[in-house]
C-alpha cells in the first residue's frame, strides 16, 4: 500500500459516539480487548508462519491453502477458495445483513524463489513481505480467534477475506472476483481492508492508477554498418523525457519503472518498451496524462521514421517503425466523504484509544469497492513498520494489540452487536 496523509477532519459524530459507549462497554467486547493484549506473542508466531509460506504475484495457492485450513480450524462457516484464488470464511449474525467484509490481501511484491526466513533482531521481525501483507493476514486470524474467545454474537454477519492479485499487476483481480465475477457477493454495506502496520491512518481515497507498457519495434541492425535505421529505444526515449516534464497538479503522480530492449551492445534493437505507472485521485487526469502519453509517443515515432529517411543513403532500406501501448493495470479511483459512517467510527474509535487519527489517500483492495460506492477503509493493523516492498522489510509488533483492538471495534460497530 503506498499513500498520502490528507488534511481533511470529520466534524463531531454525537450520533456516533453514542452509538459506540455501549459497544466499549460490553462485557463481551471487554473480554476480546483483553485477549488480544494476552496471545500478542501467539499472533506473532502465526506471523511469522504466515509471512513464511511464499505468496509471489500470482502464485499465492500455497498461503490460501493454509488461510483456509486456519478458517475452518477457526469454526469459519463456507469456508472455500473461490474461482479466482480468493480464501472466503462466513462469521454468520442473527441476520446475513448487513454484510461487513474483513479482506486482507496473500500476495507480495516479491517473485517465486525470493528467499523468505524472518529474522528477528533487536525488537523487529526482518523478511520480504512482513509488513506488507502478513500484518494484514495474521490480524484476520487474530480477530476471529479474540471474537471465538469472547463468544461474541453479531446482529449482522461478517466475511473473513484473503484475497488474491492487490499487488502490481495482480490489478487488484481478487477483490474485481468478489464484486463483479461469477461468485459476486450481492450487497455488501462496509469494506474494511487490513493493511500493514499502524493504529492511526484512515485510507477514504482510492489512488487511481493506470499502467501503461509502451511497446516500439524497429528492423533492428548492425550498430554502426546499419547506423541511421530507426531505432525503438529512441522515441521512448523521447516520450520519458516528455513525461518527466509534464505539470502535475498534487495527488498526481508519474513514474517510469522499466526501460528494457535491445539484442546486444553492438546491435540497434528490433524492440524496447517502456513501463509507465500513472498515480491519482482524479479520473480525469488520469485521462489526461494518457492522451498527452499517446500523442507525445506518435510524435517521437514520427520524428524517428523522418530522421530514418535522412539516412538512407546510408542504412539502406531497413523497413519501418511500429508502436503500440498496452495497459497493465487499471485501478479506480474514488473518494468516500469524510462524514461517510464508516470513517466517523474509524475516527471515533482511534480517538477513543489514545490515537490521533489520520485520513489519507492510498490504493488499495478498498479502491475497486469505494468506486463502485460502497462504504469502504484501509486500515493498518498496529505495529510499526519500514522499508515496505523492499528486501530490507522489517515490522515491529509493539503496539500490535491496538490496531487489532481498532480493527475489532471498527468492525462490530458496523455489523452490530447481538445482545
Amino acid at each position: 500500500m503506498t499513500g498520502m496523509t490528507t488534511a481533511l477532519t470529520p466534524p463531531p459524530m454525537p450520533s456516533g459516539a453514542s452509538r459506540l459507549l455501549p459497544l466499549l462497554d460490553h462485557p463481551r467486547i471487554v473480554w476480546a480487548l483483553a485477549w488480544l493484549d494476552a496471545h500478542v506473542d501467539d499472533i506473532t508466531r502465526e506471523h511469522i508462519r504466515l509471512c513464511e509460506i511464499p505468496a509471489p504475484p500470482f502464485g499465492e495457492a500455497a498461503r490460501a491453502a493454509y488461510l483456509c485450513e486456519r478458517f475452518r480450524e477457526l469454526g469459519l462457516a463456507r469456508v472455500h477458495i473461490d474461482g479466482a484464488g480468493n480464501v472466503r470464511g462466513w462469521r454468520w449474525g442473527r441476520q446475513p445483513a448487513p454484510l461487513v467484509v474483513l479482506a486482507a490481501h496473500l500476495d507480495t511484491i516479491f517473485p517465486a524463489g525470493t528467499r523468505i526466513r524472518v529474522r528477528q533482531e533487536n525488537g523487529r521481525l526482518y523478511a520480504p513481505g512482513i509488513s506488507d501483507n502478513a500484518c494484514g493476514i495474521a490480524a484476520l486470524l487474530a480477530l476471529s480467534e479474540a471474537m471465538n474467545a469472547a463468544a461474541i454474537r453479531t446482529q449482522g454477519s461478517l466475511l473473513f477475506l484473503g484475497t488474491v492479485g492487490e499487488e502490481g499487476e495482480g490489478d487488484l483481480r481478487g477483490v474485481r472476483y468478489v464484486f463483479q465475477g461469477a461468485e459476486r457477493l450481492p450487497e455488501v454495506h462496509a469494506f474494511i481492508a487490513l493493511e500493514g502496520a499502524g493504529a492511526d491512518g484512515i485510507v477514504h481515497c482510492a489512488l487511481g492508477s493506470r499502467r501503461y507498457r509502451l511497446h516500439v519495434r524497429g528492423p533492428g541492425g548492425h550498430s554502426w554498418g546499419d547506423f541511421g535505421a530507426p531505432n525503438p529505444i529512441h522515441p521512448l526515449v523521447r516520450t520519458a523525457l516528455r513525461l518527466m516534464s509534464y505539470p502535475l497538479p498534487e495527488d498526481t503522480s508519474v513514474s517510469l519503472t522499466r526501460i528494457a530492449g535491445g539484442e546486444a551492445i553492438n546491435a540497434i534493437p528490433q524492440t524496447a518498451y517502456l513501463d509507465v505507472d500513472v498515480r491519482s485521485t482524479s479520473p480525469e487526469e488520469i485521462a489526461r496524462i494518457e492522451r498527452s502519453l499517446r500523442e507525445t509517443l506518435e510524435q517521437a515515432v514520427h520524428r524517428e521514421r523522418l530522421q530514418q529517411r535522412t539516412a538512407r543513403a546510408r542504412a539502406g532500406e531497413r523497413g519501418d517503425m511500429h508502436y503500440h501501448i498496452e495497459v497493465l493495470g487499471d485501478r479506480p479511483a474514488g473518494r468516500l466523504s469524510p462524514d461517510a459512517e464508516i470513517v466517523r467510527i474509524a475516527w471515533e474509535i482511534t480517538q477513543w484509544l489514545g490515537r490521533t487519527p489520520r485520513l489519507e489517500c492510498a490504493s488499495t483492495d478498498a479502491n475497486l469497492p469505494i468506486a463502485l460506492g460502497v462504504p469502504a477503509i484501509a486500515i493498518g493493523t498496529g505495529g510499526e513498520a519500514g522499508n515496505v516492498h523492499t528486501l530490507q522489510e522489517w515490522y515491529a509488533p509493539e503496539g500490535r494489540a491496538l490496531g487489532l483492538k481498532r480493527a475489532l471495534l471498527i468492525g462490530l460497530a458496523l455489523v452490530g452487536i447481538d445482545a
